[in-house]
């Protein structure tokens, strides 16, 4: 059965930095491209970025040059780094995977950018 874990959210600043972890089991990250969601209050879930089986990452325009997205294969976690948040990023931030023909979905994390 695969789960994914999500952690790391909480409250920042604007112009602070937040590192979201993905943790999985009963399922290896690198198998099979991840993506990070977030979805705003009153808004529908959105892709923020990709990292794919062989560590091709993409991000949407929104995100570019401020967040990164990475796999650690000792941990089996996948990580987002966002920096120069902004107060547009809050959302509830979630991971997922596609695989062996199924959607999995983590329970997601918040960020809330304010001061």
């Amino acid at each position: 059965q695969v789960q994914l874990v999500e952690s790391g959210g909480g409250l920042v600043q604007p112009g602070g930095s937040l590192r979201l972890s993905c943790a999985a089991s009963g399922f290896i990250f690198g198998i099979t491209a991840t993506n990070w969601y977030r979805q705003a209050p009153g808004k529908q879930r959105a892709w923020v970025a990709t990292i794919s089986s062989g560590g091709i990452t993409n991000f949407t325009d929104a995100v570019k040059g401020r967040f990164t997205i990475s796999r650690d294969s000792a941990d089996n976690t996948v990580i987002l780094q966002m920096n120069k948040l902004k107060p547009e990023d809050t959302a509830v931030y979630y991971c997922h995977t596609y695989y062996n023909y199924a959607d999995y979905w983590g329970q997601g994390t918040q960020v809330t950018v304010s001061s």
